[in-house]
């Protein structure tokens, strides 16, 4: 029998590697299904993707549509798009949500327009409206200095993409929900794109470390001295947005509601003031230790460990102690 309603997710893979920002959205659709009492189904797209179905329904899905076909071996947003809409018809879904990566964001965008539905992209948060039931999804805005609390007053289902690393993906259990082959019914002429060639770079994602050095705008222009913190601590490095809009930094190492989102057992923040927008990013981080000069900084509410005091006298002396212990006192 069909389950219609509920919470639908879009699970995104890339060669037959299931992409971390998909499980981290499920886990969360996953959240809010058991609160509302409702089921979510997810859906897995490509050739061949049985067994990738198959992990999805251990990860917390009550049902995993697998759409299969050659035809879907490559994403494209126009065919993707024409089998999504079909298989969120067919459900009739009350939520629909989407991990923010680059092919996510460009499904999502055409999904709202066939759907005729609102979308809210790139949220950092989602919550459950008390009383109405409705989706709320917290969007940074103006550059990432507010956060505001949005919802889809008209349409459904009520859609949104999720930014990577602000949910923690469910693990596999032994106990799985259903698996069950999609039609995809595309013809070659419905593939008007072809991916011709493609290239991925990797790279460790600051998001998935265990210890985070962040550098702000009150290491004075100077970061040689948070960098050499994070390598003698053996630890990934980050900076708050304004040192990568002054091009001392690149984007993809920013913290925050713009940036990535810490889930580190340890991150050391040296110079940032604390706007909501950065501390944002620092809510999975299990220890916070912030120094800064000024003693009524923002940064201090949300840190474990405060240090008041000039950052370029405090970090040299960590960086001698580290080196005298061989980095492991971090």
């Amino acid at each position: 029998m069909v389950n219609t309603g509920g919470v639908f997710v879009f699970i995104e893979q890339t060669d037959g590697v299931l992409e971390d920002a998909s499980l981290e959205v499920l886990g969360k659709g996953r959240e809010i299904a058991d609160r509302l009492g409702v089921t979510v189904t997810a859906a897995v797209l490509g050739e061949g993707v049985g067994g990738l179905a198959e992990q999805v329904a251990h990860r917390g899905a009550h049902a995993v549509l697998a759409g299969d076909s050659p035809l879907l071996k490559d994403f494209t947003a126009e065919a993707y798009t024409d089998v999504v809409a079909s298989m969120v018809k067919t459900r009739d879904p009350e939520m629909l949500l989407i991990g923010a990566t680059h092919n996510g964001t460009a499904l999502a965008g055409m999904l709202a327009i066939r759907l005729g539905t609102g979308l809210m992209a790139h949220v950092v948060d989602l919550e459950i409206e008390q009383g109405t039931g409705m989706l709320l999804g917290s969007v940074p805005g103006f550059g990432g200095s507010i956060v505001a609390v949005c919802k889809c007053k008209k349409g459904r289902p009520q859609m949104a993409t999720v930014r990577p690393g602000v949910f923690t993906a469910p693990a596999a259990t032994g106990q799985g929900g259903a698996v069950e082959p999609f039609a995809v019914g595309l013809k070659p002429e419905d593939v008007r794109c072809q991916v011709i060639e493609r290239t991925v770079q990797h790279g460790a994602s600051v998001s998935k470390a265990q210890r985070v050095v962040v550098a702000g705008l009150g290491c004075k222009d100077d970061l040689s001295l948070p960098k050499k913190l994070a390598d003698v601590a053996g630890s990934a490095y980050g900076v708050s947005r304004p040192l990568a809009d002054k091009g001392m930094a690149p984007k993809n190492l920013v913290i925050g509601s713009t940036g990535s989102s810490l889930n580190a057992k340890l991150a050391v923040v040296v110079g940032v003031s604390g706007a909501a927008h950065f501390t944002s990013g620092l809510r999975n981080v299990e220890t916070v230790v912030a120094i800064n000069s000024d003693p009524n900084a923002e940064i201090f509410k949300h840190a474990d460990y405060c240090v008041v005091g000039d950052a370029r006298k405090i970090v040299p002396r960590m960086i001698s102690e580290l080196e005298g212990s061989g980095g492991t006192g971090a």
